[in-house]
């Protein structure tokens, strides 16, 4: 028997229309959407699906959408049969994480990360902060370009993605500092990310504690299926614990590579990234080659997946 991981797509693998396929040929992805709709108060098939690039980039648009689009595409693989034995997700993806294992209803989720996304977004006014992924170098080197560079303000790892592929987040004349000096200790690449916000740094602590607030508001289940979480890359112990971490991850860095890792630990074979984009897919590819990957955000690759499962 495969044992198998559903990953969740972080903010950036948004495109407009996406879901829509499922959708149109599978009620319980539309289902999704007009939940979504009717607990934001906004019609999420016209954001998603017939909107601009530039609408969908807004933080506060892209976690709700791409939260939607990946509980639509977990509702059609559920249906199907397909069942995961451990989630994860990357950043917003935990989000997703949580409610395919059954700790965080929809309806709130997709109410948490709209907030989120302003949050984030809220508190770091456009232009002063940045993001930087930093190609070919190790993690020792990389938190010594961050250490040498924070003279010129703060700069820290954000996501450690898989090996060679780090990116960093902080203020911006830093986070450049960061890059020249990841070139100098022998980086491949060290280029800026088209975000708006420098997200997993310390720069966003206020916006974690605002989503603190929101929830308290929300009340956590058991999990049904084991979660791995982003701040720590180990299993979430009870229901207690999400609130927390959630929070913190916010201000943290994502340890993607570790969370990979751990599942290989465990036994995984079989890696299924839920959402939009290939991103986490790639990831996995450069961080083992003995693992089955498979991604499903539309017919064809759903189609594919199925195939390749049966």
């Amino acid at each position: 028997m495969a044992k198998i991981a559903f990953m969740f797509s972080g903010q950036g693998a948004q495109t407009v229309g996406m879901g829509k396929e499922l959708a149109e040929q599978y009620p319980v992805a539309d289902q999704v959407f007009e939940e979504a709709t009717a607990s934001l108060g906004l019609d999420m098939k016209q954001l998603v699906w017939e909107s601009d690039e530039e609408t969908l980039k807004i933080t506060e648009n892209t976690q709700p959408a791409i939260l939607t689009m990946s509980i639509a595409a977990l509702r059609v693989l559920e249906e199907a049969g397909v069942r995961p034995d451990v989630v994860a997700g990357l950043s917003l993806g935990e989000y997703s994480a949580h409610v395919a294992a059954g700790s965080i209803p929809f309806a709130d989720a997709v109410r948490l990360v709209k907030k989120r996304g302003k949050y984030m977004q809220e508190e770091v006014p456009v232009g002063v902060g940045a993001m930087a992924a930093i190609m070919g170098l190790d993690e020792e080197n990389v938190l010594a370009a961050c250490n040498e560079a924070s003279s010129e303000g703060i700069v820290e790892p954000a996501n450690y993605n898989c090996p060679g592929q780090i990116v960093i987040a902080g203020q911006v004349k830093a986070v450049e500092k960061a890059c020249e000096l990841a070139k100098d200790k022998g980086a491949r690449r060290a280029q800026l990310l088209p975000v708006s916000a420098p997200f997993h740094c310390t720069m966003l602590v206020g916006a974690g504690e605002k989503l603190a607030k929101e929830l308290e508001m929300v009340t956590f289940s058991d999990l049904t299926v084991p979660l791995i979480a982003n701040v720590n890359a180990d299993y979430v112990k009870s229901k207690e614990e999400i609130k927390h971490l959630l929070v913190e991850q916010v201000s943290n860095g994502v340890r993607w590579e570790a969370t990979v890792r751990r599942m290989l630990a465990d036994g995984v074979d079989t890696f299924i990234e839920v959402g939009p984009g290939k991103a986490l897919s790639g990831f996995v590819k450069r961080i083992t080659k003995d693992a089955a990957i498979y991604n499903v955000e539309d017919l064809t690759s759903l189609k594919n997946t199925l195939d390749n499962l049966q």
